[in-house]
């Protein structure tokens, strides 16, 4: 059987190319499994769904590298997975397939590159967007995160009083669960 599988790292981003591609692939769109959320580790819904429906015998097919791991390690810890319970993994992008229990030291290699590359690509985003905030704030362009109005910490905190938990209450109203800890920190502290 062959599966895909497709991440973006946040809701707002678009997964249409990803899934494209893997359809032009040959890879069954009722098979792709996909998330929407960081790539920081492996712990995601869809892929962890994946990750127990594959067996000894099937291909996983992902667009690139760094949509499976943006690490190094967890990339290499999931294809030495993969290929130890005899599932093949394909790579569209670098055009590498590891064979199910036939990692040769050249694919092990390229991997290796690729997987840093990508690592490192990555790490320099990150960078990069560090220096574009630090130089808009130095301009006075940049606010940051609008913060919450009181009335919506109001609100969940009435919704949790009726007995809606948490979670709920916040999804209900719009703000996440850690602004409204934080929110609820401060409160406490003042």
């Amino acid at each position: 059987m062959i599966y895909g599988y497709a991440r973006v790292s946040s809701a707002d981003q678009n997964l249409d190319r990803q899934l494209r591609s893997l359809s032009d692939a040959g890879v069954d769109a009722a098979r792709i499994f996909s998330d929407k959320c960081s790539g920081k580790n492996l712990k995601r819904p869809s892929f962890q769904m994946l990750d127990k429906t594959v067996k000894e015998g099937d291909t996983v097919v992902v667009a690139s590298m760094d949509r499976l791991a943006r690490s190094l390690n967890d990339l290499l810890e999931k294809v030495n997975d993969f290929g130890n319970r005899g599932v093949t993994i394909k790579f569209l992008k670098e055009n590498i397939e590891i064979t199910s229990g036939n990692i040769s030291p050249i694919s092990r290699l390229l991997l290796g590159i690729m997987g840093a590359v990508a690592e490192f690509e990555r790490n320099l985003i990150r960078e990069r967007q560090a220096e574009g905030i630090a130089l808009a704030k130095q301009r006075g362009v940049y606010a940051g995160r609008k913060p919450v109005s009181p009335e919506k910490i109001a609100e969940v905190a009435r919704l949790i009083e009726e007995g809606v938990p948490k979670i709920v209450a916040c999804k209900r109203v719009g703000i996440g669960r850690t602004t409204y800890y934080t929110h609820m920190e401060r409160k406490n502290h003042d």
